[in-house]
């Protein structure tokens, strides 16, 4: 199944794994199938995506989403402040996620050994659990330059090395947590119109919220650059969505958003129009591929979407059956 999924290629391909990965998990995944028949769905009538019911994002955090026989090879947990619950996403085999974002990051920014990797990622480091560290720990390896690697709160280092791989003309990504970036800033006086700076989100309750284009705003001064890149990832996937500016995000092929109703879940809206973000990433093979977010977005030409924000509404119809 594996390489079916990484082989997709047309919208065809694409609908068929779907719904091979939806027999198969709603066989093997005892949280994944009491959902569906709480719902009453007629599992012979499944023959395209809408008709998927998509897992409330909010049971990561209270049942354990898992469609294997096999010991987890690891658990990617969420952050959380004291005291609430974090999302748990166990991992059967991390192949499948090594795969997923090896081969999108190729998709979106080329051969890894071509580029340096420069992570700035403070609140992530600090933490266990992360699996964006565990992404960034991977590329860094395979990042064919010895300046790759992480800056916790050196930001004079980082700094030197920025105007070092400048002068030598490397290809550069800076991905970072958001306030950590807007720090770097603030201390440096840095115009690299080449280098590549990938925020990740994330004030971390250092700074004052700001929307996007503020944001952007800012770091496109900061950094001298023209766009800022962003990551559309989460404890509960396996792939992500990548934007070159503007906040546009693009998937690859095994990935795709819907965006539903947010007062009717089983309702779908057409391009241009703001709902409720739904995910379906195919690597998540192993534990739940259809996953109902409590992100707000709409989608363009392309497949291409955005993001604009969060609702509260999580009584999301059949969820209350399973979180206990």
């Amino acid at each position: 199944m594996q390489q079916q999924v990484f082989s997709i290629k047309s919208q065809s391909d694409f609908e068929k794994t779907c719904i091979d990965v939806f027999h198969h998990q709603y066989n093997r995944n005892a949280v994944y199938r009491q959902f569906v028949d709480y719902l009453g769905t007629d599992i012979e009538s499944i023959h395209k995506i809408q008709n998927i019911p998509f897992l409330p994002i909010e049971l990561f955090k209270t049942q354990k989403v898992y469609s294997s026989v096999k010991k987890p090879e690891i658990t990617f947990s969420s952050s959380g402040t004291t005291g609430t619950q974090t999302s748990k996403h166990h991992v059967a085999d991390l192949t499948w996620y090594e795969k997923s974002f090896r081969k999108c990051f190729a998709t979106f920014y080329g051969d890894i050994k071509q580029v340096a990797i420069l992570a700035l990622l403070p609140s992530y480091l600090e933490r266990s659990g992360s699996s964006l560290i565990y992404m960034v720990d991977d590329l860094i390896r395979k990042s064919n330059h010895k300046e790759s690697g992480y800056f916790l709160y050196n930001h004079k280092e980082l700094y030197q090395t920025l105007l070092n791989l400048q002068k030598k003309g490397t290809k550069t990504l800076l991905i970072g947590v958001t306030y950590a970036l807007l720090d770097l800033c603030e201390h440096y006086n840095i115009n690299y119109p080449d280098l590549i700076v990938m925020e990740t989100g994330g004030m971390k309750g250092r700074r004052r919220e700001m929307v996007r284009s503020e944001l952007h705003e800012i770091l496109c001064d900061g950094f001298g650059v023209a766009q800022i890149h962003s990551e559309y990832g989460m404890t509960e996937l396996l792939s992500q969505g990548y934007s070159y500016g503007k906040g546009i995000f693009n998937t690859p092929n095994w990935m795709k958003i819907l965006i539903r109703d947010t007062n009717d879940p089983f309702t779908y809206l057409e391009k241009g129009k703001t709902g409720a973000i739904n995910v379906i990433d195919l690597a998540n093979f192993n534990s739940c591929a259809f996953i109902a977010t409590q992100d707000l977005g709409k989608k363009h030409e392309q497949g291409s979407f955005e993001i604009l924000g969060r609702f509260d509404n999580s009584d999301i119809r059949g969820c209350n059956l399973l979180v206990q």
